[in-house]
């Protein structure tokens, strides 16, 4: 179980993210919301160990991050950036088995465990393509790929954490990237996933983190907080709150 404890992060002299207590539970898929430069990716660097907190600790089953032995932790937290940059000529299903790197399951059964995150991904017809002449879109499901398979299957005790994994996909994808994460995160893994986009988070989302200036400003289910004040508040968008006519979750409309 990952956690924050007041947390503080602090950047060239100012607090960027501060008061933050957060526990990612199995099973769960929190969303954090945010306009830019509320904080968001910088809590994300701050719980994988990227962002050395200035208060407070995070903390993998109890014990610092800096206490895991690399391999180990890799083993169980796995990270997708904001963009990933690779400038090397690799079949994409070698990226992908870059995320098996920190196991020693055999080529076999890696083989096996890159196709499956290569068909939840949505990426499997892409075999055998260079990574560098794949999209955008395409590199993102690529990565989106690789940290599942560095998981896979999934399980109590691993983390999953996504910085806008949905920000170059067209429409579909952005569904069927978020349900890839939602299966897996019933598999029993905890997710953390940034979004901007406020009715991916209100379907897909279990509980949503609303951060405005580097703090909380509301924390719940999406019916807490996907509610027209605090989105007017953190964003200044006056919005209408519907229900969806068939799943029953918020529906957020700008005015």
């Amino acid at each position: 179980m990952l956690r924050a404890e007041q947390l503080s992060v602090r950047r060239g002299g100012k607090t960027v993210l501060g008061d933050i207590d957060l526990t990612l539970q199995p099973g769960d898929v929190l969303g954090v919301l945010g306009p830019n430069g509320a904080g968001k990716s910088t809590l994300l660097g701050a719980l994988c160990g990227e962002f050395e907190a200035s208060a407070g600790r995070v903390t993998l089953d109890a014990r610092a991050l800096s206490d895991w032995d690399g391999r180990q932790r890799a083993r169980r937290l796995a990270v997708l950036p904001q963009s990933s940059t690779l400038s090397f000529a690799f079949p994409m299903e070698e990226v992908v088995g870059m995320g098996r790197l920190p196991h020693a399951s055999g080529r076999v059964r890696d083989a096996e465990i890159v196709g499956m995150a290569l068909r939840a991904a949505d990426a499997e017809h892409l075999r055998g393509r260079s990574y560098l002449a794949l999209s955008g879109g395409e590199r993102q499901r690529v990565h989106l790929a690789r940290v599942l398979a560095q998981l896979w299957p999934g399980g109590e005790g691993q983390v999953l954490l996504l910085d806008e994994p949905t920000s170059a996909l067209d429409p579909l994808h952005q569904h069927t990237t978020l349900q890839a994460v939602r299966d897996f995160a019933s598999q029993g893994a905890a997710v953390l996933v940034i979004l901007h986009d406020l009715n991916l988070a209100a379907r897909y989302c279990d509980r949503i983190l609303l951060l405005q200036a580097g703090r909380p400003h509301a924390f719940g289910s999406p019916d807490e907080v996907l509610r027209a004040a605090p989105l007017r508040a953190v964003f200044g968008l006056d919005v209408l709150i519907q229900r969806h006519p068939e799943r029953g979750h918020p529906l957020i409309v700008a005015r």
